[in-house]
């Protein structure tokens, strides 16, 4: 069953995926596919062990912010619905332990008014002390060995007595909550890492000022994850690959610098601040990306509704284009182009052709 779980699961974020790079239509091929992928993560069973073995729970929650809004509703649902049903299988395991513990203490409490009875009859142990430990001890007694009840001497009654404290003791010591165990990781620094350099050490500063403002903008069911994480040791690690790939940031790759800083540190992006804290963007990756994949995924959104309008425009207003296989691409020596015609020139001279390479994109014009 986890199998075809993580086997839906997968091919519902792989089409999830395709259709966020796919920016023109929200009525796609791989919107459908992701869609009824998602439904049959619906009506898939599910149980607490397999959620907590796949991790598919986690995983989900970034399509709960995915671009389209079909699969951002139907993950948002899914999830919702796998929540309550960890939640229901724990309450019904507390419900569970509390019965039995209940059963549990009534067969002692019926052993105990017993053994009660027999020292009284016996006469050599009293009611007052008569507790779990002294009743388990005069069991062992009576049933391991051919002594009576009445024969329990004194030193074996102190031992009893003993125990029954060292128990409670015990107990008393097991009640106290412990603290909460620190992770395996390595410890959160308190202080940055200077490296005796002026301009490395504000970079790190205001990296790591940044990132400490995820925990205030994190959602609460990532709040654990992040609070574990160090924005310290992060931003010490993103200024050295930085370093160590552009160079100083007052160098030839002062501009990107200052296009990384300003994205980390901007109030409307904290989605970029938070994959770079819980890891999702490694530092290798951040300084590779461009402005665009660097935006929040509202302004990301905001740029793909700008693209299509201004695509839609173009092709609208643009010139009447016809396909040929007249024309052969001087680049990729394919046929299949494009092209229309404009009078460039004066009147009594011929038409200027412009022909598009649909292959390679490779534009020309002749007359």
């Amino acid at each position: 069953m986890e199998r075809e779980l993580v086997e839906l699961f997968e091919s519902a974020k792989k089409a999830a995926d395709a259709a966020a790079t796919d920016g023109v239509s929200s009525n796609g091929p791989e919107v459908g596919r992701c869609v009824d992928a998602l439904k049959q993560l619906k009506s898939f069973p599910v149980t607490y062990e397999a959620l907590a073995s796949t991790q598919v729970g986690k995983r989900l929650r970034h399509l709960t912010k995915h671009p389209k809004g079909k699969i951002q509703s139907l993950a948002s649902d899914l999830l919702e619905m796998w929540k309550k049903v960890v939640i229901d299988e724990t309450r019904n395991k507390k419900n569970g332990g509390l019965d039995n513990n209940g059963s549990a203490k009534a067969e002692v409490s019926k052993t105990e008014t017993v053994k009660v009875e027999m020292a009284h009859k016996a006469g050599g142990v009293k009611v007052e002390k008569a507790l779990k430990a002294e009743t388990v001890k005069i069991e062992k007694f009576d049933r391991g060995s051919s002594t009576k009840p009445g024969s329990v001497s004194r030193s074996e009654t102190i031992k009893v007595e003993k125990r029954v404290e060292n128990v409670d003791e015990r107990k008393q010591s097991s009640s106290v909550k412990k603290p909460p165990q620190a992770s395996n990781g390595p410890p959160k620094l308190t202080a940055m890492i200077k490296c005796n350099d002026a301009l490395r050490d504000k970079v790190r500063e205001l990296l790591a000022e940044a990132l400490s403002k995820v925990a205030s903008e994190a959602d609460e069911d990532i709040k654990d994850e992040v609070n574990a994480c160090d924005p310290i040791r992060v931003a010490v690690s993103v200024e050295s690959v930085m370093f160590e790939k552009m160079g100083r940031s007052n160098g030839t790759q002062k501009f990107k610098y200052r296009s990384i800083m300003f994205n980390i540190k901007d109030p409307n992006n904290p989605d970029l601040r938070r994959k770079v804290l819980l890891g999702e963007v490694k530092p290798d990756r951040l300084i590779n990306m461009s402005p665009e994949e660097m935006a929040s995924n509202q302004r990301q959104r905001e740029n793909s509704q700008i693209k299509e309008k201004a695509l839609f425009e173009c092709e609208r207003g643009g010139p009447p284009k016809a396909t040929t296989d007249q024309f052969k691409c001087g680049r990729c020596g394919q046929r299949k182009t494009t092209y229309y015609q404009l009078q460039t020139r004066s009147a009594d001279e011929p038409m200027t052709t412009f022909v598009t390479c649909v292959n390679c994109n490779n534009h020309w014009k002749f007359c």
